[in-house]
C-alpha cells in the first residue's frame, strides 16, 4: 500500500520515514512517496489567470475531442432529439398506443387550454394558440417522449398577476405582453439549457416547492370563484385581498352560475376519483374536462339562461406569424420570466425524468430545458403565452400508453382540428364550467400530505413549508420568491 504525503520539507520527512521503519520491528514496510509542497511564496504571480487556464485547457481539449469523435447520427440526436425514437420506431407495437394517448390528451387539453387562458386574463382562443405550435416544436426538440406541454394553471396565474399591474386585461397591450413573456421565458430556458445550468435549482428545498405550490393552488381556486358567484372580484395573488373583494360584492351574488358551477365541479371530482381508484375506469380522468364542457354547453343551448356568462365568439383558423413587440417592458417582466423558467425546471424536467425512468430511456435535463425553450420561442411567433409541461396531462399520456413523441404530434393535430372546425361550438361554453375545470385541476396541487409527512419527520422542514405557504398566501408570490430569505 502506498501512502502519499505532502510537506514543505522533503528531507525531514525522508528522515522521519527512515526512523519509523527502523523502529517498527514487526510492522511491515510501507512505501512512502514524498511530494514537496510548493509554498505560495515560491509561485510566480506574473499571470493571475494561469491557474484557471491550466484547468480550462484540459476541459476544452476534452470537449473538442468529444465533438470530433461524434458521428453523424450522434450530431443529429444532439440537435434533433426526436430522431432517437424515430430511428427505432416499432410501427405495429407503438402506433396504436401513441394515437390513442394523443387523442385522449387532445380531448383533455382543448377545454383545459381555454380555462387556463381565462385564468391568465386572456381570451380563450389564446389557450388553443398556446397548445398549437409549442406542441409540434417540442415533439421535435424535446427529449421526453411522454411529457405533455401546453398552458398550465400556475404559469397562467403568474402571467395574470404580473400583467394586471401593467395593463387592463381587455387592452391589446395585455395580450402583447403575454406573448412577449413567452419569448423571454423561451430565451432564458434556451440559455440555461445550453450553459447546462439546470442544476442550480436543485438547491431549492422540496418543502419550499411544496409550500409555494400549495399556496398558489389555493389562490388559483379563489380567483376562479368569481365565475361561480356571478360578479367580478379583484385580480390579486394575496388571499386577504381576494376575500375582501368576495365579501364586498356579495350583494351581486347570482344563484344560476353557482348551482351550475358546483354541479359540474362535483361531476369532475367524482370522475377523477373513479378514474384514479379503478383501473378499468381510468378513461374517466381524461374525459372529465370535455364532459364538463359538453354538459354545460348543452344546458346553455337548451335553456339560454341570461345570468350565466359564456365564452362568446372565438375566431376560427390558425394563428398568423407575427413577432412580439413592446420590448420597453422587458425589464419589468424579467422577474416573472425567471420565475416561470424555474417552474419549468422544477415541474417539467422533474416529471420528464420520472417518465423516462419508467419507460426505460435516458433523459438529459439540460437538453429537455432547451427543448422547452425552443417551443416557447417559436410559440411566441404564433400568439402563444408561456407554456410548460403539465403534471396531469403527462400522467394521462403515460397511463394511456404513449410510447414516443408521436402522441404529442397527435395531440397537436387535435388542436389544429379544433381551431379549424370546432370554434363555433365553443361560443356557448359557460365560464363557470371552465372555472370548475381549473379548480378541479389545482385541487390536486394542495400538498397537505407533504406537510403531514414533514411534521412527523423533520420539524425544521415543516416550519420552512409553513413559512413559504403563509408568505405566498398573505404577501403574494412575488414577495415569497424574491424577498423571502
Amino acid at each position: 500500500m502506498e501512502i502519499t504525503h505532502a510537506t514543505s520539507s522533503s528531507c525531514d520527512l525522508s528522515a522521519a520515514a527512515d526512523g519509523d521503519n527502523s523502529t517498527a520491528g514487526s510492522m511491515p514496510n510501507r512505501n512512502v512517496k514524498v511530494i514537496p509542497l510548493e509554498h505560495p511564496a515560491t509561485r510566480s504571480f506574473s499571470s493571475p489567470s494561469s491557474s484557471s487556464s491550466s484547468y480550462a485547457v484540459p476541459l476544452i481539449n476534452r470537449w473538442v475531442s468529444k465533438l470530433k469523435s461524434m458521428t453523424l447520427v450522434q450530431w443529429l440526436e444532439l440537435f434533433v432529439p426526436c430522431s432517437r425514437w424515430m430511428r427505432t420506431y416499432r410501427w405495429r407495437e407503438y402506433l396504436q398506443a401513441d394515437l390513442i394517448a394523443g387523442i385522449t390528451v387532445g380531448v383533455m387539453l382543448v377545454p383545459q387550454a381555454m380555462s387556463y387562458a381565462k385564468l391568465a386574463g386572456l381570451q380563450p382562443i389564446y389557450g388553443l394558440y398556446s397548445s398549437f405550435v409549442p406542441i409540434f416544436v417540442y415533439a421535435i426538440f424535446g427529449s421526453s417522449r411522454q411529457l405533455a406541454i401546453g398552458p398550465v394553471a400556475l404559469v397562467s396565474l403568474l402571467v395574470s398577476n404580473v400583467l394586471s399591474s401593467i395593463a387592463d386585461s381587455s387592452d391589446e397591450l395585455y395580450t402583447e405582453l403575454a406573448i412577449l413573456l413567452a419569448l423571454m421565458v423561451g430565451i432564458f430556458e434556451c440559455i440555461m439549457g445550453l450553459l447546462r445550468l439546470g442544476w442550480l435549482l436543485r438547491f431549492i428545498s422540496r418543502s419550499v416547492i411544496s409550500g409555494f405550490t400549495t399556496a398558489s393552488a389555493i389562490v388559483i381556486a379563489l380567483s376562479q370563484i368569481k365565475y361561480f358567484l356571478g360578479y367580478d372580484i379583484a385580480r390579486s395573488s394575496k388571499i386577504v385581498s381576494l376575500f375582501e373583494s368576495i365579501i364586498t360584492g356579495a350583494d351581486e351574488f347570482l344563484w344560476p352560475p353557482f348551482v351550475m358551477g358546483s354541479v359540474i365541479l362535483a361531476i369532475l371530482l367524482a370522475m377523477k376519483h373513479l378514474g384514479k381508484s379503478r383501473k378499468s375506469l381510468r378513461f374517466l380522468q381524461a374525459a372529465a374536462p370535455i364532459t364538463a364542457v359538453v354538459l354545460g354547453t348543452t344546458f346553455m343551448k337548451i335553456f339560454h339562461p341570461s345570468s350565466i356568462s359564456v365564452v362568446g365568439d372565438i375566431p376560427q383558423g390558425l394563428p398568423k406569424f407575427s413577432l412580439p413587440n413592446d420590448f420597453e417592458y422587458v425589464k419589468s417582466l424579467i422577474p416573472t420570466a425567471l420565475l416561470i423558467t424555474g417552474v419549468a425546471i422544477l415541474e417539467s424536467v422533474g416529471i420528464a425524468k420520472a417518465l423516462a425512468a419508467k419507460n426505460g430511456y435516458e433523459l438529459d435535463s439540460n437538453q429537455e430545458l432547451f427543448g422547452l425553450g425552443v417551443a416557447n420561442v417559436f410559440g411566441s411567433f404564433f400568439s402563444s403565452y408561456p407554456t410548460t409541461g403539465s403534471f396531469s396531462r403527462s400522467a394521462v399520456n403515460h397511463e394511456s400508453g404513449a410510447k414516443t413523441g408521436l402522441s404529442g404530434i397527435t395531440t397537436g393535430i387535435i388542436i389544429v382540428c379544433a381551431l379549424l372546425f370546432l370554434t363555433e361550438l365553443f361560443t356557448d361554453i359557460p365560464l363557470c364550467a371552465l372555472a370548475a375545470i381549473v379548480i378541479s385541476a389545482v385541487m390536486g396541487l394542495v400538498d397537505y400530505d407533504e406537510a403531514i409527512f414533514l411534521w412527523h419527520v423533520d420539524k425544521r422542514d415543516f416550519l420552512l413549508w409553513t413559512i413559504t405557504c403563509t408568505t405566498t398566501l398573505f404577501l403574494g408570490w412575488l414577495f415569497a420568491c424574491f424577498r423571502n430569505p
